[in-house]
């Protein structure tokens, strides 16, 4: 009677076990949409293809090879270099943590693009020169990544789509002593 219930035990121990298997899912596990879930500038989706005036699928969504106008398609405009998204890293002038006139556009551009794409998440990583104390670097390389996140927050980006983390003066673009090399230092890069 003992053999039969430890029988019936491990047989189904493993029949729940067998259940409780996953199969994992085909592709990768990337943070962004499918290629043509979204429509494009024209107002066409994936489905525009040529009939509708559009290019064909795998001209308008960059199938390896592919080309429009004799450039080669980019599918993410994160990796476009010619794409203003391409720019991610953001200078800042001494002791400070204002954003430049020049640099705010292109922060606007991030921001357009995580309203657009909801279940993306950035880190926001500020970092200073090497000049001034460690807690106070720390502080204002904080400083510097919040006022890149108060003006993503003000174009519409969730506040959960952002994680603010501050180096000071750890992790050097540049290892000189001058200001060439600390203007390298004074930046808040944006990472996806």
């Amino acid at each position: 009677m003992k053999n039969r219930i430890t029988l019936l035990s491990v047989i189904l121990i493993a029949i729940l076990l067998s259940a409780c298997e996953t199969t994992p899912e085909r592709g990768g596990t990337s943070n962004l949409p499918p290629l043509g879930a979204e429509s494009t500038a024209g107002g066409e989706g994936a489905q525009g293809g040529a009939a509708g005036g559009g290019s064909s699928g795998a001209q308008a969504f960059g199938a390896p090879g592919s080309t429009v106008e004799g450039k080669p398609v980019i599918e993410n405009p994160l990796e476009d270099p010619e794409s203003p998204l391409s720019k991610r890293t953001f200078y800042f002038d001494f002791d400070r943590s204002t954003i430049r006139p020049e640099d705010r556009p292109i922060i606007v551009a991030h921001a357009e693009y995580l309203v657009d794409h909801p279940r993306l998440h950035v880190t926001l990583a500020g970092y200073t020169d090497e000049r001034g104390s460690r807690e106070y670097n720390l502080a204002l390389g904080e400083q510097r990544a919040k006022s890149v996140a108060d003006l993503l927050l003000l174009q519409g980006v969730g506040q959960d789509q952002i994680n603010v983390v501050s180096y000071g003066e750890e992790r050097p673009a540049s290892l000189g002593h001058d200001e060439d090399a600390w203007q390298q230092n004074r930046r808040v890069v944006i990472v996806y």
